[in-house]
């Protein structure tokens, strides 16, 4: 494996998207060499034109002698990538960046999980943290985590993506990291819902609380370290998240909210909106862990059509009264 000492890397990149492409723009200010696969051909973004960033659709040639992979497919798209590279191959000192938010619907594995099944003699490193990748392509400043289980693998990552514009930090809690990033989607849909419905910022703040809340249950429950929910990867991304029309989750929630269809909802969006099928994942969880969701119920609720957003409004605050903080919680 490579040192964490400065040195000029060779780095591919699968996904050009809008996050694939911010953080290839990252990834260049430190000058490594920037490979971009992408499934159909595309121009790269006008303000990455003078740096040292490639795109093509020869994923073999894209990861040639590479140093580190940087998964940003969708959630959909992660085991079959990943099938892929398998078959073809990683040299013995690839590092793997998963920089996908979600959870498979299948086997309700977080995409760390899959790249480490399939690449189990290699270090898997969980980059997430609030990074709206517009934000990032506009050159605004930001701040993110790398966990890993190889620290000197997270010091690798860490001093690839640091720069004066995108501030880095590490962490031994990948899943955690993992978890709190793709948790909060399904918030941040139940917040756009909040503020479609114009419900002002005592309700969202109210909201936001016990959201957070929900999201340690679930995450300390799947292994996650609880400090991990209240750092940049947790509160910080659900606070980003749920707060921008940025957002594509949020937006899936404003526009239940003013009674648009999902479906129509999706095909407007420039994306995809992870939160949808995580809400479906979370809720199969917790049906078989027997673990209370009840903000991320009503959000599957309403996304499966079974109530209105007012119903999931008015089911919340009727729920039975109890002490704000319980020894479970």
């Amino acid at each position: 494996m490579v040192t964490a000492e400065k040195q000029i890397l060779k780095i591919a990149i699968l996904g050009a998207g809008a996050w694939g492409s911010a953080l290839a723009k990252l990834a260049s200010y430190q000058e490594h060499h920037i490979n971009i696969w992408s499934r159909r051909l595309v121009d790269l973004p006008s303000n990455n034109a003078n740096h040292n960033i490639n795109i093509s659709q020869d994923l073999a040639a894209v990861l040639a002698d590479a140093d580190l992979v940087v998964s940003a497919v969708s959630m959909a798209g992660v085991t079959a990538t990943a099938q892929r590279l398998q078959n073809i191959g990683l040299s013995e000192h690839t590092v793997i960046v998963t920089a996908t938010k979600g959870l498979d619907l299948q086997t309700s594995q977080t995409p760390s999980q899959i790249w480490q099944k399939f690449f189990p003699q290699h270090s898997v490193v969980v980059l997430s943290g609030p990074n709206l990748s517009e934000e990032i392509n506009q050159g605004l400043p930001a701040a993110t985590v790398v966990a890993s289980n190889n620290a000197e693998a997270c010091n690798i990552v860490q001093k690839v993506f640091a720069s004066c514009r995108f501030r880095v930090y590490t962490s031994d809690d990948p899943l955690g990291t993992e978890l709190g990033g793709t948790l909060k989607n399904v918030i941040a849909i139940a917040t756009g819902v909040c503020d479609g419905l114009n419900l002002g910022n005592n309700a969202k703040s109210a909201l936001l609380t016990r959201a957070l809340t929900e999201i340690i249950r679930v995450g300390k429950h799947l292994g996650g370290k609880t400090e991990t929910f209240f750092g940049l990867s947790g509160l910080g991304d659900m606070l980003t998240t749920c707060n921008s029309i940025l957002s594509r989750n949020y937006r899936v929630g404003y526009g239940l909210a003013a009674g648009k269809s999902l479906e129509q909802i999706l095909q407007e969006l420039n994306g995809t909106a992870e939160g949808v099928n995580t809400t479906n994942v979370v809720i199969n969880i917790a049906k078989r862990e027997n673990i209370l969701v009840p903000i991320a119920w009503q959000v599957y609720q309403l996304l499966n059509e079974q109530i209105t957003a007012e119903q999931a409004v008015l089911a919340l605050m009727e729920r039975d009264l109890k002490p704000e903080f319980m020894r479970d919680e």
